[in-house]
């Protein structure tokens, strides 16, 4: 969807009604009929790891385990633009949802453009490229190699409530001024992860079964970071910038850094932020 073009529109619109001039803008945007399509994308002939990219622009996207191909599931919408396209190459596969061109003004409360789907268990490196949506997405039990999400103001819940069955090199999170919230990060079974927000709210839950040492870096500007860190993971929390940092009696503070004891593979993680509030909690 051109998002770009409304706020040109809206401003063009007071310029012209300032210089008292009576144009004739197009009408509004109409919806056409609800449609939903099967999607079923089979696994790629090659062997090695799948390059699986889904992007999705504005709506609500489900992602789930349990597809019997690569992805299997449905793409529901009102707008014909809105019609999901694949593009394979050897073992890389790009969903995408078509371009929206804007032909009037949008009622954007009758859109509907919904994508429900389940991904198969196959080693892959999946990316998650959004825009202004709502996104929930089940990827416990997947077997992820690396891990990418790109977004812009976005609605967000992301969970493993099961052990990803691969070793993940890496997990990279960018959004913009979003709400997300992220559960069982432990079972992500990540070596690295990254994460850069804007001014949002953002929760991060390591709860899950930390498998090996693992680095975070959270990157925000003013925003409210809460980490959920469970009792017995040894955690050590750098925090850099202008934040105010809650937390209970569990944690040992020296200087800028903060330690929780346990046993077990540890979990290092650097925050950097502009301001804001950080909450360390469990």
């Amino acid at each position: 969807m051109n998002r770009k073009l409304i706020p040109i529109l809206l401003a063009l619109m007071l310029a012209l009604s300032a210089c008292n001039l009576h144009v004739r803008f197009p009408g509004t945007q109409t919806t056409g009929p609800l449609t939903t399509n099967e999607v079923s994308i089979p696994v790629p002939a090659a062997s090695g790891t799948v390059n699986l990219k889904l992007s999705f622009g504005a709506g609500i996207i489900h992602l789930a385990p349990g597809a019997s191909d690569l992805v299997n599931g449905t793409a529901t919408y009102n707008i014909a633009d809105f019609k999901p396209t694949v593009t394979t190459t050897g073992n890389t596969i790009h969903l995408e949802q078509g371009n929206f061109r804007l032909t009037g003004i949008p009622d954007f409360s009758n859109i509907k453009n919904e994508w429900d789907l389940q991904l198969g268990s196959v080693p892959m490196d999946l990316e998650l490229e959004g825009g202004a949506y709502t996104g929930e997405y089940a990827l416990g039990g997947l077997a992820l190699t690396n891990l990418t999400v790109a977004e812009g103001a976005a609605e967000v819940d992301l969970s493993f409530d099961k052990l990803n069955t691969a070793e993940m090199k890496l997990f990279h999170y960018e959004t913009g001024a979003s709400n997300v919230s992220m559960t069982g990060l432990a079972n992500a079974n990540f070596a690295s992860m990254e994460f850069t927000g804007g001014a949002g709210n953002y929760t991060f839950d390591f709860s899950g079964q930390l498998r090996r040492n693992a680095s975070v870096i959270i990157e925000a500007g003013l925003s409210n970071v809460t980490l959920v860190i469970p009792s017995g993971l040894p955690v050590q929390v750098t925090v850099n910038g202008l934040s105010n940092v809650t937390h209970d009696s569990s944690w040992t503070k020296n200087g800028n850094m903060y330690t929780q004891s346990g046993t077990g593979p540890q979990l290092v993680i650097l925050v950097e932020m502009g301001a804001g509030n950080l909450t360390l909690t469990r």
